[in-house]
């Protein structure tokens, strides 16, 4: 259970994820758990993961040890990345065989958003990679932060970072997988 986001906005672009996490009816917040960032930083890019905890230590250690074979600059290069991790997680990360045979690819079980200066994407678990030009939110509240985002977007106001947090703070309201505090990380896009 989480909730992440990313916008873009201005020369901006903001990523942002809530805190908790839950381990069937129990709640583990940052208050207790120093290690409760769900974004991780490769390089230039900012990536928030959804799903199991252990996703971030994977993420984190398999960007790591194949840096040269990265990218995240395009949706053509984030499917390669994502399909090479898909490899991975079952070869070395022991990921489980799915077990709804309806589904016609196998699923890597985790969706993240990505921020860098090349813009704002989204991997769902069947890896279908798509690029967003204003914003989204992926996670167990992302119904409220989409509703937050949607309604702060258009306010000069506002930046890019801002939205995103209140998108994450809108989730944690309402949504009980979601909680705060929340962390967030801005950049500048190309």
């Amino acid at each position: 259970m989480t909730t992440i986001s990313v916008v873009r906005k201005a020369g901006q672009t903001a990523i942002a994820a809530d805190t908790l996490t839950k381990w069937g009816s129990g709640k583990e917040s940052a208050k207790y758990i120093l290690n409760s960032e769900k974004i991780i930083r490769i390089d230039d890019n900012f990536i928030a993961v959804t799903g199991n905890a252990t996703f971030k230590m994977i993420l984190k250690e398999y960007f790591v040890d194949n840096a040269q074979l990265i990218s995240l600059q395009s949706v053509d290069d984030i499917f390669r990345t994502w399909n090479q991790l898909h490899l991975k997680l079952k070869e070395k990360y022991f990921l489980m065989p799915e077990e709804d045979k309806e589904d016609a690819i196998e699923s890597s079980r985790m969706d993240v958003l990505i921020a860098n200066p090349y813009g704002i994407f989204g991997v769902s678990g069947h890896r279908t990679v798509q690029e967003f030009s204003r914003f989204y939110a992926y996670g167990s509240g992302s119904d409220y932060a989409l509703g937050s985002m949607w309604t702060t977007y258009d306010s000069q106001d506002i930046s890019a970072e801002t939205i995103a947090r209140k998108s994450i703070e809108a989730a944690a309201e309402f949504d009980d997988g979601t909680g705060l505090p929340v962390d967030s990380f801005t950049i500048k896009t190309r």
